[in-house]
């Protein structure tokens, strides 16, 4: 097949113009190495990669019954031997550029018996820094802007968020401990105790001694199930053990079913 240089439509062997577009396509040979179809002006064959640069410059490479015009086959013959070089012409010579003229010198006059040596000259005032004339010779820097330092009762937004639990039947309000990043809820065990204690509660009895997790994350709290007996829910909805939800202002928490044991997530 021979394809279109102009619109890359694949013609049959022998054609010397596209059938879709008409342009006329170009010369082909054959391989000399396994005879697949190749244009003339090739350096390698695309079948086998053989080198075709090195055939040319010993022997011949029999052009195709495609090649334009509708030639008959006949070799390409390629004339083989040193080629003449001519002979090179040496570039004119480079000239130096003449030196510049050095400027006189004025003598100096050695009866005035002192040199008049130019001031360097300040690029800036000290005495305009420090708002007022300076003693001579010393040089004074203006005393640079106070830095405010916040008083020592300000707070970062961070460290002024502050985490409860109301609890929605008592309407007990729960702060959550500061400085934890992992806040147990549970009643009082052996193995976790509760950072939360919810023991004190009515119908406490149907929350796991190990019941969930409160996580800090910055300015993030996250609430998990721990693998509780009777399951957490957040908004009525369950919360699959191992699973977290990020807790947000307004948050109905439930330990246990029925809804009986209920808190309402607040920040502020």
């Amino acid at each position: 097949m021979i394809v279109c240089p102009n619109c890359n439509h694949q013609n049959p062997d022998g054609a010397t113009h596209c059938e879709a577009c008409y342009t006329p396509l170009p010369a082909t040979a054959n391989c000399p190495n396994c005879g697949a179809t190749i244009q003339t002006d090739a350096h390698f064959c695309g079948q086998c990669g053989f080198n075709l640069k090195a055939v040319r410059g010993d022997g011949e490479i029999t052009i195709g019954s495609s090649s334009v015009g509708g030639a008959q086959p006949a070799s390409l013959g390629v004339v083989s031997g040193e080629a003449e070089i001519p002979d090179l012409v040496a570039p004119e010579p480079l000239v130096a550029p003449e030196p510049l003229p050095l400027p006189e010198l004025t003598p100096v006059n050695s009866d005035s018996g002192s040199h008049n040596v130019p001031q360097p000259v300040s690029s800036f005032s000290t005495g305009s820094l420090a708002g007022g004339n300076a003693p001579e010779g010393q040089g004074s820097v203006g005393t640079p802007a106070s830095v405010v330092s916040p008083g020592k009762g300000s707070k970062t937004q961070l460290q002024q968020q502050v985490a409860r639990l109301l609890h929605l039947r008592t309407e007990t309000l729960i702060e959550l401990p500061p400085g934890l990043t992992v806040i147990h809820i549970g009643k009082p065990n052996d193995r976790i105790p509760p950072d939360l204690d919810v023991s004190g509660f009515p119908d406490s009895d149907i929350v796991s001694r190990i019941h969930a997790d409160i996580r800090v994350e910055g300015d993030a709290y996250y609430i998990e199930d721990t693998g509780s007996s009777n399951g957490t829910y957040i908004n009525n909805i369950p919360l699959p053990s191992g699973n977290r939800h990020r807790l947000r202002a307004g948050d109905r928490i439930s330990l246990g079913k029925g809804d009986r044991v209920s808190f309402l997530f607040q920040i502020s």
